[in-house]
């Protein structure tokens, strides 16, 4: 059947288009395509863990859960520094507590990745008071009240991002 040079073009352009349509489909809304969700988390060792020796449990206990360490080093945070990284809790009544405490010794921060890893490193950390916490949680294993939890994780991506660049500036370019 003989077919026009003009109906040939549209057809060719309603071809390409249909392809770019699909191909733009597939790469960009498919969420079934796309790969796990690869994360990352800020995750410190407070300074009760650290000074009873706990550190490298809780970082066998992080490996053992599939977390790849992509940044660790041991500090000691100033006043200043502890104040700023927890200026979100500045109004609460805890607040100067919680920074006289995590000056008080040496911490352990980290960076943390796996697939949906902020919320699988608060299920390891396990609830913020250790009696309420499960049986196999950090916070259990190793916490004693509600500042002395042994561990601090990020809540959200957003505070993943922030306090990971508070901690690792270097490394966040």
């Amino acid at each position: 059947m003989f077919v026009p040079n003009k109906s040939v073009n549209w057809i060719l352009i309603a071809g390409i288009v249909g392809v770019v349509a699909i191909a733009s489909f597939w790469l960009f809304k498919c969420k079934f395509c796309r790969g796990p969700k690869i994360e990352r988390t800020l995750a410190i060792i407070k300074p009760d863990a650290v000074a009873a020796g706990n550190s490298g449990k809780i970082i066998d206990k992080i490996e053992q859960s599939g977390f790849k360490i992509v940044g660790m080093k041991k500090i000691d945070l100033t006043k200043e520094k502890a104040e700023v990284f927890y200026a979100v809790h500045k109004e609460k009544p805890f607040f100067n507590d919680l920074v006289q405490f995590m000056i008080s010794g040496s911490v352990v921060v980290l960076i943390l990745e796996k697939e949906s890893a902020i919320q699988a490193w608060r299920d390891l950390m396990g609830a913020t008071d250790p009696q309420k916490a499960d049986n196999e949680s950090l916070r259990k294993t190793f916490g004693t009240d509600l500042t002395k939890n042994a561990v601090h994780g990020s809540d959200s991506e957003e505070s993943a991002k922030i306090e990971i660049t508070k901690m690792f500036p270097d490394l966040m370019q």
